[in-house]
């Protein structure tokens, strides 16, 4: 088990300096930005991207996130040339060495919050969903802007977008799954580079749009389309702990031959839709930290973990979620959780 940091570029704030001032930080996870969801990414821009992170002295091995477009999503014609572009992407990325691929497919927003800085009695803020305050909103008649909602789109295109996703169904979706999968995990397999799909943040339906990854039957699922190792997993305790009926050891046990990135943070359950991102301490959330990192010990996890979603704290500003000092706090603590279940 080794630690990650998800740095978003030159751009971003919290610097690769300070990132590797971490104790024990080995890689960088990132992903190239300035190129729009559906291109080839070139192979000159990856090493532009690798060289200036290895630079640093940290390590670039995983890729998060090279984005599915929501042609793909929704099995328009255009899909086949995307599906095309993706594998070149692929094979691209496996020539510069990176091992494993994190994407997702969720339709319309990566994720959703109610507030970004919802304010903590100790000073600091954090990211909150709220259902009460979500689920009689519909998009389609509200002057609506939610956190993660993809800004590049008009409010036109976004509709087009919620009512084509409306019309689907979960069976639908998880065809189009199938179908970009089919296309794609050739030429991971060929280039032995991993793809591990993140689950669905929150892991519920919103706004009558279907969400498919979600649980451990959502998993069983995406295993029967291929039983290869490549057809992997991102393992969000965050994202999979905002739902009660997750038993997130046990899940890590059963799928952690596919288990090729771990998202390690905490939230904690208000009510059966509704969570606050904590700091990352099992006694902050509903998320037993320890037993994540025993589970991760005992299927022999070798791959990378991240510090996920800090708050912010000691007047730091930025984007919320990735300030640098509570993420590096997450950090050491995920250190500390790896040491002592390593000598348990």
């Amino acid at each position: 088990m080794e630690l990650s940091f998800r740095w978003y570029g030159v751009d971003d704030p919290v610097t690769l300096a300070y990132i590797k001032q971490i104790p024990d930080m080995k890689h960088i996870v990132s992903a190239i930005y300035d190129v729009p969801v559906g291109e080839v990414w070139t192979k000159s821009k990856i090493a532009q991207l690798k060289a200036t992170i290895e630079t640093s002295g940290l390590k670039f091995e995983v890729v998060e996130s090279l984005p599915v477009s929501e042609s793909i999503k929704l099995g328009t014609p255009q899909r086949d040339v995307l599906i095309e572009n993706y594998k070149t992407s692929l094979a691209n990325l496996a020539a510069h060495g990176i091992k494993t691929v994190t994407y997702n497919f969720m339709p319309v927003f990566d994720w959703t919050r109610s507030q970004l800085d919802y304010r903590f009695a100790d000073g600091s803020n954090t990211l909150i969903y709220k259902h009460d305050q979500i689920k009689d909103i519909d998009p389609l008649t509200t002057d609506l802007n939610l956190p993660g909602w993809d800004e590049s789109y008009t409010r036109e295109e976004m509709n087009q977008l919620i009512s084509a996703y409306r019309e689907m169904s979960d069976d639908q979706l998880w065809d189009n799954l199938k179908y970009f999968l089919e296309g794609v995990l050739p030429t991971a397999i060929e280039h032995d580079i991993n793809l591990a799909i993140h689950p669905d943040d929150p892991p519920w339906s919103i706004f009558g749009i279907p969400r498919i990854i979600k649980n451990k039957e959502s998993y069983h699922r995406l295993l029967s389309i291929n039983k290869d190792t490549h057809n992997g997993i991102c393992f969000c305790t965050g994202s999979l702990g905002s739902l009660a009926e997750n038993d997130l050891p046990a899940m890590i046990r059963t799928f952690g031959d596919y288990i090729h990135f771990v998202h390690m943070r905490n939230v904690k359950r208000l009510d059966e839709y509704s969570f606050v991102e904590t700091g990352h301490l099992s006694k902050d959330g509903s998320v037993d930290m320890k037993a994540v990192a025993e589970a991760l010990r005992d299927i022999h996890f070798k791959g990378t973990i991240r510090p996920d979603h800090g708050r912010m704290i000691w007047g730091e500003t930025g984007k919320a979620g990735y300030g640098l000092f509570d993420r590096a706090l997450g950090a050491t603590y995920i250190n500390g959780l790896i040491e002592g279940v390593s000598k348990s």
